[in-house]
């Protein structure tokens, strides 16, 4: 071949891989955008790492309570470019819901995924802690990336987790839980349990001296002889409950979160909903 061909197929060549590399978003940011998942919260995150996702971005730190979440202008950036944005509707996180005002990208409210039915307490956000509503959040992350089968192993996991909760809250002297705020509401209907939230939905929630007074005397009522407290909130109001009431004080995490130990323990949801599961047989008095 004469030099003039090579240099043509060369100059050829070169405009190829350039157009190529602006196509791709090859050495620039956009490549991120197309390939991340933004996951609202811990659990969305954990599920989406699990059916494929390569990148996933979690948006609330380790420690962190979610329903504060605020948005630095580069997660905003994140948030519109995504390939699959995951999130928790309803008002949970109303700086990530204004966010995806502005995105074109497909996105995914957990609560309106295929086969996660909500209570009738509609402002109760916590579906995960349901192991099988959160095999449907699972199946519909996957089904997003293109390939609802990668969500098999995960959802065959989950299933075990569940039959393991059935076995170990079957037989238990008593069905109450009394939690600081209203956040198990479906871990308790899934498995026949009655939750006595010391508070709503919100944990930064503070109840009046008379309203203390009056959550010790239900308590008292009850019969329950433990008070759940949280990883992520203060467990002063729970402490105090427990304390006036004679009863005793455990963790039950809503899992909204990991601690920063917990990650760096190498903690996971499987790991976590265990862990409550064992806290939940010894305060209910399961055999």
């Amino acid at each position: 071949m004469c030099y003039g061909a090579r240099a043509v197929l060369s100059r050829i060549v070169l405009l190829c891989v350039a157009v190529a590399m602006l196509a791709t978003g090859c050495g620039g940011s956009g490549s991120t955008g197309r390939d991340t998942v933004v996951a609202a919260l811990y659990p969305l995150a954990y599920a989406a790492g699990q059916v494929g996702a390569k990148d996933v971005v979690n948006l609330t730190p380790p420690g962190a309570e979610p329903h504060d979440l605020e948005l630095s202008a580069r997660e905003v950036e994140r948030v519109r470019d995504a390939k699959l944005v995951v999130y928790i509707g309803r008002g949970f996180q109303p700086a990530l819901e204004g966010a995806l005002a502005g995105r074109d990208g497909p996105t995914l409210d957990a609560l309106s995924a295929p086969g996660v039915r909500l209570t009738s307490d509609t402002r109760d956000p916590h579906v995960w802690l349901d192991p099988i509503r959160f095999a449907a959040i699972a199946r519909s992350i996957a089904h997003g990336l293109g390939d609802a089968s990668a969500a098999d192993d995960l959802v065959r996991r989950l299933g075990a987790l569940d039959r393991e909760f059935r076995r170990g809250l079957g037989r238990c002297r008593s069905r109450q839980i009394v939690t600081s705020h209203a956040a198990f509401g479906y871990l308790a209907a899934r498995y026949d349990l009655e939750q006595i939230a010391l508070v709503g939905i919100t944990p930064e929630a503070e109840p009046s001296p008379r309203q203390v007074a009056r959550l010790v005397r239900e308590l008292r009522d009850s019969g329950a002889t433990t008070v759940f407290a949280e990883t992520l909130v203060s467990p002063e109001l729970a402490e105090t409950v427990a304390r006036e009431a004679g009863a005793a004080t455990a963790v039950l995490d809503p899992l909204e979160g990991l601690a920063a130990a917990e990650a760096d323990a190498g903690a996971d949801y499987f790991s976590v909903m265990r862990d409550n599961l064992a806290a939940l047989r010894l305060a209910l008095g399961c055999t």
